[in-house]
């Protein structure tokens, strides 16, 4: 387990997403009015058009797969904790539910492997991808994607 990351704040806002992802779903907001989902998380929805159910999100278990729909290599200089990992990869899934929600991760070869698993070379935009979790600490297992193939498929995506 990695305990010198840079965590993100847990809140009451957020605390619905790390909780899920402790238990290895992906979850999103999704709004009661017009159905789309949304990511980071908000307070209320931007498209509810102001009836009684004015802004109202629901939490709801998105099925982890998308697309790589574009990928960066950091480089320094770069925070502590990931100059041992340089050169790694980041990407942005676009996901299967709604290529409009987007995610940033790390693409790595397989479940708990290192953000520097995958050579950012070997990286295409357009791959299928899953999610996956890696715990960092006792309240943060982060989404990372490992390429969607039958290969894989029955890995374990949470340890």
């Amino acid at each position: 387990m990695t305990t010198d990351w840079l965590l993100p704040e847990l809140d009451e806002l957020t605390r619905p997403f790390w909780d899920a992802c402790k238990r290895g779903q992906l979850q999103l907001q999704r709004c009661r009015t017009s159905g789309r989902l949304l990511h980071p998380p908000r307070w209320q929805s931007p498209w509810d058009p102001g009836n009684g159910e004015y802004g109202k999100l629901d939490w709801v278990t998105v099925c982890g797969r998308g697309t790589i729909w574009t990928k960066a290599v950091p480089h320094p200089p770069l925070l502590p904790p990931f100059s041992q990992f340089s050169p790694y990869n980041v990407i942005i899934v676009a996901l299967e539910e709604d290529p409009r929600i987007r995610m940033i991760g790390n693409l790595v070869a397989r479940p708990q492997a290192p953000i520097n698993s995958v050579a950012p070379t070997e990286i295409e935009i357009g791959s299928a991808v899953r999610v996956v979790f890696e715990k960092i600490s006792d309240d943060f297992h982060f989404p990372r994607w490992v390429l969607d193939t039958r290969e894989n498929a029955e890995d374990s995506s949470h340890v």
